[in-house]
C-alpha cells in the first residue's frame, strides 16, 4: 500500500489551526481540508455573516471569530477565546490579503494603504499576537505572500511591496525562532481563481492589463489546485511553497523581471490604461474603482468609518 505522502512530516490530526481571511477562497477551503483531517479551525476575519456559514459547514470542529488583522485588540481578543476552548494554538496560517485596483498618481489613498496594513502588518500582527503559543507548542507559520512580491505589475504597486514585505519578513522570522523548535514557512501562489482575482479580471480597465500578461504570468489557476499544493506545503511545514512549481524558478531570475516588465509595458497599454483609469475614477468615484473583492471591500470601508470618526 502506497504511503500517504502528506503524512512524511506530521500531520494536522488533533492540532489547533488558526486561519486569517477565511471566509471564502483559499482560506476557507484549507479550514475545510484541514477539518476534514482531523484539525481544530479557528476561522479569523471580517466578513463574519460568511465565515460562520463556513464554520457551520464544517461542524463542532470550527469556530468562527471576527477579527480585523490590523488591530491588536481584536486579535488579542479572537486568540484568548481559542485558547479557553482549545487550549493552545499548533499552527497559523495568516492568509487574509486585498488588493486594489489603481496606479499611484490617481487610485483611492483609503484603499491604497489598507492593502499595505492588511498584507504587511496584518501578518505581523497575526503573527505577534499567537507567537507565545506556537512557540509553546514548537508549531508553524505560514503566511501567504504571491507571485507577485517577484513581478512587480503596473497598478498593483501596492500590493507587490505589501507582499515582498511578507516573503523577507517571513525569512528573517525563520531564522529567529528556529532555535525555538518553531518552523515558518511562505507561499507564493500565482493567479487564483477567487473572488480577489475575479473581481480584478472585471475591473473595466485593470483587468485588460491582468488578462493579458504573456504566458503563465497571465494564467489563472483552479482553487482546487491552489489548495492541493497549498494543503501539503503546510502539513509538511514547508519553508516555501510554491504554487504552482514554476513559480520557485522565476525566483532565480528576479533581477531580470523589472526591465522584462518595464520592456513589455507598451505592448500591454500601460499608457493608455492610466489615462483610462482617470476617466473611471472621474465615473465611478475613485474609492469604487479601487475596489477589489469582498474582503477588500469590508477592510477598505473599516478604514475610511475608522478615519471619519477620528
Amino acid at each position: 500500500m502506497a504511503r500517504n505522502p502528506l503524512k512524511r512530516k506530521g500531520n494536522v490530526a488533533g492540532k489547533v489551526v488558526l486561519i486569517t481571511g477565511a471566509a471564502r477562497g483559499i482560506g476557507a477551503g484549507l479550514a475545510e481540508r484541514f477539518s476534514a483531517r482531523g484539525a481544530k479551525v479557528a476561522l479569523v476575519g471580517l466578513e463574519i455573516e460568511e465565515q460562520d456559514r463556513v464554520a457551520e459547514q464544517i461542524g463542532s470542529n470550527a469556530i468562527s471569530l471576527e477579527a480585523d488583522v490590523t488591530s491588536w485588540r481584536e486579535l488579542e481578543s479572537a486568540t484568548t477565546v481559542i485558547l479557553e476552548k482549545w487550549g493552545g494554538i499548533d499552527i497559523v496560517v495568516a492568509n487574509a490579503g486585498i488588493a486594489t485596483t489603481g496606479f499611484a498618481r490617481s487610485v483611492d489613498p483609503v484603499a491604497y494603504e489598507k492593502v499595505f496594513e492588511v498584507d504587511l502588518l496584518g501578518v505581523w500582527r497575526t503573527f505577534r499576537v499567537t507567537l507565545p503559543h506556537v512557540i509553546e507548542r514548537k508549531g508553524y507559520l505560514v503566511a501567504i505572500s504571491s507571485l507577485g512580491a517577484i513581478t512587480h505589475a503596473p497598478g498593483m504597486a501596492n500590493y507587490c511591496a505589501a507582499k515582498a514585505g511578507v516573503e523577507a519578513f517571513c525569512n528573517g522570522l525563520r531564522v529567529e525562532l528556529r532555535h525555538h523548535g518553531v518552523q515558518v514557512g511562505v507561499a507564493h501562489p500565482s493567479w487564483i481563481r477567487t473572488d480577489l482575482v475575479s473581481s480584478a479580471d472585471a475591473h473595466p480597465v485593470f483587468g485588460k492589463l491582468r488578462t493579458g500578461m504573456p504566458g503563465l504570468f497571465g494564467k489563472t489557476y483552479p482553487l482546487e489546485f491552489a489548495l492541493n499544493k497549498l494543503e501539503r506545503g503546510i502539513i509538511e511545514r514547508r519553508r516555501t511553497i510554491h504554487v504552482p512549481r514554476w513559480v520557485g524558478g522565476v525566483k532565480l531570475f528576479r533581477a531580470f523581471i523589472p526591465p522584462f516588465i518595464e520592456v513589455g509595458a507598451k505592448m500591454l497599454g500601460v499608457a493608455e490604461a492610466d489615462a483610462a483609469a482617470v476617466d473611471d475614477i472621474r465615473e465611478r468615484g475613485a474609492r469604487e474603482a479601487a475596489m477589489t473583492g469582498h474582503a477588500g471591500r469590508a477592510a477598505t470601508e473599516r478604514r475610511a468609518k475608522q478615519s471619519n470618526n477620528a
